[in-house]
């Protein structure tokens, strides 16, 4: 049905290393993959195995959860989109943390769903996040450019005439001359 691989952390595991809760669920309990480190865990392959059969309308969605907190969607693949690397951005634990001494840990998990694809978010959270955090990013540079050259006129911020262009090409210039300098705005 379906495999996962968490880079630069295991092997390619298949459907059977999860626990079916029924038909359409499946859960892998962190704690036995990873122990508590499960938060150092970002990202997970997820991909459609040959031979199985997803109908088009459907989805397989993947979901984090840290101890206590509720699941938090990552993103899907689908029969037109059979692989995709999610981010796993866990949440804060929260919730009731307190056990007794007969109660079994709380430990984080990852769940697999078949779900309708019509009612699922955006199937590239991750995408969205980054393109997002990146537009941020750039504007809160541009803000802080124009801002060192402003003037006040009474309630108004009054900058030069040309300086989207010389921010836009100092911005050029040192993306050219630090090809990591970009990377800075995404991660």
């Amino acid at each position: 049905m379906f495999g996962v691989v968490f880079p630069n952390r295991s092997f390619p595991m298949d459907i059977s290393s999860f626990s079916q809760i029924d038909t359409f669920h499946w859960v892998l309990d962190m704690n036995t993959f990873v122990g508590e480190a499960y938060d150092q865990v970002r990202e997970m392959c997820i991909f459609l195995l040959n031979g199985f059969q997803l109908p088009a309308d459907r989805a397989l969605a993947v979901y984090i959860q840290s101890p206590g907190s509720a699941f938090l969607f990552c993103g899907a693949v689908t029969v037109a989109r059979p692989s995709a690397v999610l981010s796993l951005p866990w949440p804060e634990p929260g919730g009731q943390l307190q056990l007794t001494a007969d109660a079994a840990p709380l430990s984080a998990k990852i769940g697999v769903s078949v779900e309708d694809l019509a009612t699922l978010p955006s199937l590239d959270v991750t995408a969205e996040k980054r393109i997002e955090r990146l537009a941020m990013k750039v504007g809160e540079n541009l803000f802080n450019f124009m801002q060192s050259f402003c003037g006040v006129d009474g309630s108004k911020l009054v900058v030069p005439m040309d300086i989207l262009d010389r921010w836009f090409k100092k911005f050029q210039e040192r993306a050219k001359r630090d090809p990591e300098y970009l990377k800075g705005f995404v991660l």
